[in-house]
């Protein structure tokens, strides 16, 4: 990038705050263009179950980052922090603001913090290991990563078997790496972090869940496991996704679904919020998000312009 400091909003906080409502509405005060930080939304095709931006908003903001690859594909921070390098440059050429989007920490810091630098891995032992670890259940590679890295903090199989493998392979676990080797960050992030009241952020989210099946998540899944994603690869193990798997596997009722999807869910926006409030370095503005998405976005508009854009 010409300028590996461009200031830049990044708007985060918990799946099902309105992330995507209040950024869309910043478009009435900024020619932006948003820069998807979803780890989940870059699977093509998964568009009920990762409550990608619909269509119509897609149309009034452009977005970038979402559909990226084909689920079953591994798509990494390290990838994520190089496709947005180029998003924001292409971004900028138009002249256009970026603004990062996102609940996904990993993602955040690897564009905030600088990219860490991967060990050298062994390629013959780490295919030797990729293979054993596709052959174990989820619950056994998260009680591994668990045990290899205490700061693992979840996240899918995908996630689980990168701390396992960077620690046996490294001797280190994923985390220390993270921590101690980092490149050059590539923005210099004004953070805005929604937040809602508790009771709030679970009845969006049984809401949100609920609309899932109505709109047709299981069918959606059923079409990706058609067209050859493994039912626990990447994409189709995270929340939202893994229950209505469960449910074509006859593992769960069909009933049984959307409360599955909104304790996981629950459970996977705690995990966010503790995130953003222990590992956000710098200024750091909290909005509650009870209020309407045109009056959050006027609030930010002016909260740029006063800090000096």
């Amino acid at each position: 990038m010409a300028d590996a400091k461009l200031r830049v909003p990044v708007l985060v906080g918990p799946t099902a705050v309105g992330k995507t409502a209040v950024a869309v509405a910043l478009a009435e005060h900024w020619p932006l263009e948003i820069i998807s930080a979803d780890s989940r939304q870059v699977y093509r095709r998964l568009d009920i179950g990762t409550a990608k931006p619909t269509r119509k908003e897609r149309a009034r903001v452009p977005h970038h980052l979402l559909d990226v690859v084909d689920p079953g594909h591994r798509y990494s921070a390290g990838r994520f922090a190089r496709d947005a390098a180029r998003a924001l440059d292409d971004v900028r050429e138009r002249g256009k603001l970026p603004v990062i989007v996102g609940g996904t920490g990993l993602y955040i810091r690897a564009l905030a913090e600088g990219l860490f630098k991967e060990p050298p891995l062994d390629p013959s032992r780490r295919h030797a290991l990729e293979a054993y670890l596709a052959r174990l259940g989820g619950v056994d590679l998260v009680r591994w990563a668990t045990r290899l890295d205490p700061e693992y903090r979840g996240g899918g199989r995908q996630r689980a078997a990168r701390a396992v493998e960077v620690a046996l392979l490294s001797g280190k676990p994923l985390s220390w790496w993270q921590e101690t080797a980092r490149g050059d960050s590539l923005i210099e992030p004004w953070y805005v972090v929604l937040t809602a009241p508790r009771p709030v952020l679970h009845q969006r989210i049984r809401i949100r869940a609920e609309e899932m099946l109505k709109r047709g998540v299981i069918e959606e899944v059923a079409a990706a496991l058609a067209d050859g994603a493994p039912p626990d690869g990447a994409g189709l193990d995270g929340v939202g996704l893994k229950e209505p798997v469960e449910y074509l596997q006859g593992k769960r009722s069909r009933e049984s679904v959307a409360e599955a999807i909104t304790i996981a869910t629950r459970q996977y926006a705690k995990r966010q919020e503790t995130w953003f409030r222990h590992q956000l370095r710098g200024a750091v503005t909290l909005l509650d998000s009870v209020r309407p998405p045109e009056v959050l976005a006027a609030e930010i508009a002016a909260r740029w312009s006063a800090v000096g854009s």
